[in-house]
């Protein structure tokens, strides 16, 4: 099936000299992004209430997390299906797909009270349509700005996503607050609505003339799959990187998560003192990608991306020794200021190395090593805290994730990496 992104996008030039932060086109492009993860934000704490509402707290956990499950296991054909078709019909598509769904739950909500079921239905379905859109929004960036550009972009895009975090809880307690569950829902579903608009109207860019053609034109879906994991595995850059991700993602998540809160109650910080913490680490990760975004490249990519996970890992490692919790605040920052600098290279190497018709199925293999193998981490991380205590649990998260750093160190193909000029 051919590409027909360029078919239902507007032809006109895309200033490749012109850098993104100051490129209209882009900036569509993240709005419509912002607009759709403040709006996802919403609707996970409008979904979070109302199950609490309708269940038991075990009932409301399995509402919540359920989503997970389809985003997992189908994410490699999201990939798949998003290199295929290509990513704007894909990330359109889902994007109102999404927006359709909440507001019909919204209207049931309104009307009557379904119970526990339907919550879990939508959370399904909301996880299914991720699976697709996850690999496409990766997809998209390489098609609508130069691939100079692209680091730029994912600062751009990892300023995005925390201030959808900042701004989307706020909003969506004061949804549920003012009407309840169903009216967070609608005003979820009216975020994502306005992303389509803004979607469509970005202008796509032409892939070289090796890339344009698309693979399902020749092969099967499973052996695209196939061609995309070769891909991977034989790229110097981007086998090592994925291994990388998944080691830091793994030390780093249990520690900023459960551990976190098991850190908190334990010194007497209460709810506010973590809420702090993760203040801090929102800051300095934000602080990262603003100045990716302004720098819009870094020299020796592959050495920033490796060195600056060894010094976060200690960092994390340190969080559990603060002697209060000022100190425990100026760690967090630190670990979020060099694994935001680490996991933004990262993402900007993925982008910039990776063949432009394999990026749909590269970043869903990103997406599942961060959000099907590094949760993994969370029950693991409590239960070790439970016997040992939280310190000798930092030092061993800190330990995983400083090898994805050695990992990448090793690898004569990272070391090398560098973004383009």
């Amino acid at each position: 099936m051919a590409d027909l992104t360029d078919i239902t996008a507007p032809r006109a030039c895309l200033t490749p000299d012109r850098p993104a932060h100051r490129d209209g086109n882009v900036l569509r492009w993240v709005a419509a992004y912002t607009a759709s993860m403040i709006g996802d934000t919403v609707f996970f704490l409008a979904l979070s209430w109302a199950a609490v509402q309708n269940g038991s707290p075990a009932e409301a956990g399995v509402v919540t997390a359920v989503s997970a499950v389809p985003r997992a296991l189908l994410m490699l054909g999201g990939g798949v299906v998003a290199d295929r078709l290509g990513p704007r019909k894909v990330v359109i598509g889902s994007d109102a797909v999404r927006c359709l769904t909440v507001l019909a739950v919204a209207a049931v909500l309104f009307a009557t009270d379904p119970g526990l079921w339907l919550l879990a239905l939508l959370a399904i379905v909301f996880g299914t349509v991720d699976a697709l859109f996850l690999p496409a929004v990766g997809a998209l960036p390489a098609r609508i700005t130069a691939k100079d550009q692209l680091a730029r972009v994912q600062g751009m895009r990892g300023l995005a996503v925390r201030f959808a975090a900042v701004v989307g809880a706020p909003l969506g307690g004061l949804s549920v607050a003012v009407g309840g569950a169903a009216t967070a829902f609608a005003f979820a579903g009216l975020l994502i609505a306005v992303s389509v608009p803004l979607l469509i109207s970005v202008r796509m860019r032409e892939l070289p003339p090796d890339d344009a053609t698309a693979p399902a034109q020749e092969t099967t879906a499973w052996r695209d799959l196939v061609a995309g994991l070769r891909h991977i595995r034989r790229h110097p850059v981007l086998g090592p990187l994925m291994v990388t991700i998944a080691l830091g993602d793994l030390g780093f998540v249990g520690p900023l998560n459960v551990g976190l809160t098991l850190l908190a109650d334990e010194r007497g910080w209460g709810a506010s003192g973590m809420g702090w913490v993760l203040a801090g680490f929102g800051t300095g990760a934000g602080v990262a990608a603003l100045l990716l975004t302004v720098r819009g490249r870094l020299p020796r990519a592959g050495c920033v991306a490796a060195g600056a996970i060894i010094p976060g890992a200690a960092a994390i490692g340190a969080l559990a020794h603060a002697p209060g919790l000022p100190a425990a605040v100026g760690t967090a920052v630190v670990v979020g200021l060099l694994t935001g600098l680490s996991g933004a290279m990262c993402g900007a190497l993925l982008q910039t190395q990776s063949d432009p018709a394999y990026l749909g199925r590269v970043t869903a293999v990103a997406g599942i090593v961060s959000l099907g193998v590094a949760p993994l981490s969370m029950p693991l991380s409590a239960a070790a805290i439970g016997v040992w205590g939280t310190g000798p649990v930092f030092a061993v998260s800190a330990a995983v994730c400083a090898l994805g750093g050695v990992v990448a160190l090793c690898a004569p193909g990272v070391r090398r990496a560098e973004l383009p000029r």
